[in-house]
């Protein structure tokens, strides 16, 4: 199974940075953060993913962003490298 960033989930729900953080109830910059690194993201904003974005929350890469582009590139991206 592909999956894919939070940056890509945001932007192909056509939402900012700004906006999205609002949809979640936080500030944009906690929403970057996220997109950099979310695998420390709160259970809570996990579940509302969803919601948000309109895509199923195992379809997020969980982990770094550059871990996330470093298995892209290395062809290892499967389901099973959630962090």
């Amino acid at each position: 199974m592909i999956q894919i960033s939070m940056e890509a989930a945001r932007v192909n729900a056509g939402y900012t940075q700004e906006q999205a953080g609002k949809l979640f109830g936080v500030h944009q910059q906690t929403l970057a953060k996220w997109e950099i690194d979310n695998s420390k993201m709160p259970y809570d904003m996990i579940q509302k993913i969803p919601e948000v974005y309109k895509v199923p929350a195992n379809l997020i890469f969980f982990g770094s962003k550059n871990e996330f582009i470093r298995y892209l590139h290395e062809g290892k991206f499967s389901h099973d490298n959630n962090g």
